[in-house]
């Protein structure tokens, strides 16, 4: 197929001049929210939505000059949006936070009120939504699952507007913290990636998270904690996953610490992944929250501004080995031929 004229546009605006992507996540809703409420020692429904637009605010406006683009969602994140750097590309997140516990699946939902369209007059340059996927899952409920993505992918498609899909790797009976999730999660994130490659859904670019748990490879992480992966099994996994991915990809950090992010992209550059950037939230602002809350926002900024740039700074020293997003097999140039 031919990527328009409107979707090469979109994904320019959020890449630096190599192709690749470097993108800041502040698109969190519900986890943030809890975040600043841990830190207050309140209830997380207690905490106003102005703090959340403020804390965004002063993430975008202070960290954005160090990336390609920022991914913040229109209920809280629209100020922010409008205080980024003016170099930076703009992603907006399109779901539902988080999924109803009452209904099996963890199906995802549409933010009432919005339209691809519509956020694309908010000033989107991409489109995300977020999607929890197991091939283990029972068939009527990725069934579901799928026909969704295949409709927000066709508004795209009708609004000329990238598609970024984030694949969230998940068993519906396993603790994703667990050993025994860790031996799935390859499984999980390299059948997903191969679904949802094919063309009906029409995805231009995956957010996924890295094809092992990191803390439970060989050499990483707690050496007294068991290990579900030796290095080169670790390694294969990522290729197996570059391998089924037909469609250009960016890691996403899952909320792990910065120094195990950092490892997780050494894996990618030892294995040759051919990932086309980042998408990195928590790992680089989560920090600044309690700074925020028991100090106030002059302390946070200068938080942001010392430590928090040099966390993305950091981030962005590690993707020497990112491949531009249109040198995909699948995306062979700018210009627009897709396998």
């Amino acid at each position: 197929m031919k990527i328009s004229k409107g979707k090469q546009a979109g994904l320019q605006s959020v890449s630096d001049a190599r192709g690749v992507i470097a993108a800041l996540a502040i698109d969190q809703r519900d986890a943030l929210r809890k975040l600043v409420a841990k830190a207050k020692g309140v209830d997380a429904n207690s905490v106003a939505p102005e703090t959340l637009e403020q804390f965004k605010e002063a993430v975008s406006r202070i960290l954005t000059p160090q990336t390609s683009a920022i991914l913040l969602d229109p209920e809280y994140g629209l100020p922010a949006a409008r205080a980024r750097a003016k170099t930076a590309g703009l992603l907006l997140a399109y779901e539902q936070t988080g999924y109803d516990k009452n209904i099996a699946g963890r199906l995802p939902r549409l933010l009432a009120g919005y339209s691809v369209s519509r956020l694309v007059a908010s000033g989107a340059d991409c489109i995300k939504v977020l999607l929890y996927y197991s091939a283990f899952s029972a068939s009527a409920i990725n069934d579901q699952k799928k026909a969704w993505v295949e409709r927000v992918g066709a508004e795209c498609l009708a609004a000329d507007v990238p598609f970024f899909l984030e694949l969230v790797a998940y068993h519906d009976e396993i603790e994703s913290g667990t050993i025994e999730f860790a031996r799935l999660k390859p499984e999980i994130v390299t059948r997903g990636l191969e679904e949802f490659s094919r063309p009906q859904y029409a995805v231009d670019v995956f957010k996924v998270g890295v094809p092992v748990t990191v803390a439970f490879v060989e050499g990483i992480g707690d050496a007294a904690s068991r290990k579900a992966y030796s290095r080169d099994e670790a390694l294969a996994h990522f290729r197996r996953a570059d391998a089924a991915a037909g469609r250009p990809f960016i890691y996403l950090s899952e909320g792990v610490t910065a120094t195990l992010f950092h490892q997780a992209l050494d894996l990618a550059a030892e294995s040759g992944s051919r990932f086309s950037g980042v998408l990195c939230g928590r790992a680089t602002w989560s920090d600044g929250v309690g700074i925020f809350v028991k100090s106030g926002m002059s302390a946070l900024e200068d938080w942001l501004g010392v430590a928090g740039v040099q966390n993305v700074q950091a981030i962005n020293k590690l993707l020497g080995s990112a491949k531009p997003w249109f040198a995909s097999r699948d995306v062979n140039s700018v210009t627009g031929i897709a396998s």
